[in-house]
């Protein structure tokens, strides 16, 4: 079995697969040495590889945990083996996540053009032809743009995502909402729609902490999958345990 840790800015993806199977799958933003042991004790004797990526730095006692036990634990890093080729012209700046949707949109849809829209802490707009990553884009999340709103003006008030709205906004707090959440899902249309001038026959993934939230409100068709970064380690572990 394979043991799955994706560390994030704000929380962790911790999952199982039994080969290709996904046989356990959580998230949290709190954990410790003793919750880890108590959630894979059942798995404690089968689990023989893992991998675990993070977009910061890893705590120690989840390195400890893998390999007290596991035979074999890989670190995903630009010096990995990847299952398809890295176009980016610095891959030691390119984020593990970005690296893992890119293997997840590779195995779950081989041979086609793919945009990855993964709306998180950052929105990062990835896209994968073939079997070649060309590159991407990044810019801030929802989050993100709520707190730079308040954070550099003087008055302007820190707004939770799910504020209700109208729009144009009849007072501050709409304002702001409303100039943000629409402001990230004009953009999220406008790249699809600019991508579709120049590309034909591909898909656009919506995954990340936000793309619940912005699913249905994306005027373009998007397909769903809030795991395929989970999906990509499994498969980039598998490939490079060969």
């Amino acid at each position: 079995m394979n043991l799955i840790f994706d560390i994030g800015n704000t929380s962790t993806k911790i999952a199982v697969f039994d080969k290709k199977k996904k046989v356990l799958a959580l998230q949290t933003k709190q954990y410790s040495w003793d919750k880890m042991q108590k959630l894979f004790s059942p798995y404690e004797h089968e689990v023989d590889r893992a991998i675990v990526s993070s977009v910061r730095d890893i705590p120690e006692f989840i390195v400890d945990l893998a390999t007290l036990n596991i035979p074999y634990v890989h670190v995903l890093s630009h010096m990995s083996k990847l299952p398809f080729k890295n176009e980016y012209e610095t891959p030691e700046t390119l984020g593990s996540d970005r690296i893992a949707a890119v293997a997840g949109a590779s195995y779950l849809f081989p041979g086609k053009k793919v945009l990855i829209i993964d709306a998180g802490s950052a929105v990062t707009y990835d896209y994968l032809s073939g079997k070649s990553f060309k590159g991407g884009n990044i810019s801030p999340g929802l989050s993100m743009r709520f707190k730079a709103l308040h954070n550099f003006t003087g008055k302007l008030p820190l707004i939770p995502t799910t504020h209700k709205f109208s729009s144009p906004g009849k007072n501050t707090f709409e304002a702001i909402t409303a100039g943000v959440i629409k402001g990230l899902i004009y953009e999220i249309n406008e790249y699809i729609r600019t991508f579709e001038k120049s590309h034909t026959e591909f898909k656009v993934i919506l995954t990340g902490g936000d793309s619940g939230y912005l699913k249905d409100k994306i005027s373009h068709h998007v397909i769903y999958l809030p795991d395929i970064v989970i999906d990509g380690l499994n498969y980039i572990l598998e490939y490079n345990a060969k």
